[in-house]
């Protein structure tokens, strides 16, 4: 990460932005890019802006990233133009001095620098039903005002992202080549995704209708106005691509439910909490309702199981391998992270039928 002030100054300098710049500093708990929260003076007036490299190893493609970024912002800056303080709830990209979305410094990093979404803040935990049924709306809202965005398709910034399939043949591979000797440390939770192999292939075979997803629907990535508490802007672009509505559902359901943290020991502490789920249900499909098929609003629940499996085997893969994609701090941590998510899985099957009988009862 870079931390010269310098530096930054340099790269700041390189976007439209009126004023002296007055600082920069780290912002935010994200693995995947660096960002700072940098601060222009204009007539004594400060202005904040979210400054990001982004991280080329994740996303191979930045300029078509950031070509989907910029269609979803201006798409969406279109659909509430009028709305009370709309500026606040799409994010505003600005442009370099060329006029591009992105700039490209001498190392070869890519950068690109957001308005500072002022009076609002996000939580790394939910803290009440209220807090999720805003998260879950904001979320809804997005996908629906995206519905009409004009062709072409959006690109696809990380390949079969959400191809549960294919995520359960690396997971075989991974058991196969027992490359690093863990296989017998990881019986039970192998036997677990083995039996649930059934569940990959059930939404790529509904027919359900394409949308414009976020891929990452967790309640960090929803800013939440400091006075109100409503979710007014969705934040972290991009993942931003095609996909089905109950991807971004399912993982709501898997990272707001469970009271446990992702990579907590205790699994007793594990447990889908139905309250939060129909708080999520409720706020979801109040605003995604509006463009929701009978067969979307059918598949949610099941995106819940779904999604919440499909990671849980990406942790395990990731263990067998040799912990080669997602941090880890402790011997076996890939393996606690999937053992919270099988368990929750469980949790979700055990209350499936009544989570059924929730989303069935809410109109669209």
């Amino acid at each position: 990460m870079i931390s010269s002030g310098q530096d930054l100054r340099s790269v700041a300098r390189e976007f439209q932005i009126d004023g002296d710049f007055a600082g920069a500093l780290p912002y935010g708990n994200g693995h995947i890019n660096d960002t700072y929260c940098v601060t222009f003076q204009r007539a004594g007036v400060p202005r904040r802006f979210i400054l990001q490299r982004i991280n080329n190893t994740v996303f191979k493609n930045p300029p078509a990233l950031m070509e989907n970024i910029r269609r979803v912002t201006a798409h969406l800056g279109m659909q509430v133009r009028g709305d009370a303080d709309a500026g606040r709830r799409v994010l505003t990209l600005i442009p370099t001095g060329d006029g591009r979305v992105f700039h490209v410094d001498a190392s070869g990093d890519y950068w690109r620098t957001y308005v500072f979404v002022e009076r609002s803040r996000t939580y790394e935990a939910v803290e009440s039903v209220e807090q999720a049924y805003q998260a879950a709306s904001a979320f809804g809202q997005f996908q629906r005002l995206l519905v009409d965005l004009p062709l072409p398709r959006l690109y696809d910034t990380i390949p079969d992202f959400h191809h549960t399939p294919k995520r359960f043949q690396a997971l075989q591979q991974a058991i196969s080549a027992d490359a690093v000797g863990r296989a017998a440390s990881a019986k039970s939770e192998i036997e677990f995704a083995l039996t649930h192999e059934s569940v990959a292939g059930v939404l790529l075979r509904a027919g359900l209708p394409e949308r414009v997803t976020h891929n990452d629907t967790k309640l960090n990535n929803v800013m939440i106005d400091e006075v109100t508490g409503e979710g007014i802007c969705v934040i972290d672009l991009d993942t931003v691509m095609p996909g089905l509505a109950a991807y971004d559902f399912g993982d709501m359901v898997r990272t707001t439910t469970s009271p446990a943290k992702e990579d907590e020991r205790d699994l007793t502490k594990v447990v889908m909490q139905f309250p939060m789920f129909e708080a999520l249900a409720r706020g979801y499909i109040a605003s995604a309702g509006r463009f929701l098929t009978k067969e979307e609003k059918g598949s949610l629940v099941f995106g819940g199981k779904l999604i919440t499996f499909e990671i849980g085997m990406r942790f395990l893969t990731d263990y067998l391998m040799g912990d080669k994609y997602f941090k880890v701090t402790r011997r076996g941590h890939n393996l606690d992270r999937c053992k919270t998510q099988f368990k929750l899985v469980e949790s979700i099957e055990q209350q499936e039928e009544k989570m059924h009988r929730l989303v069935d009862s809410i109109e669209l």
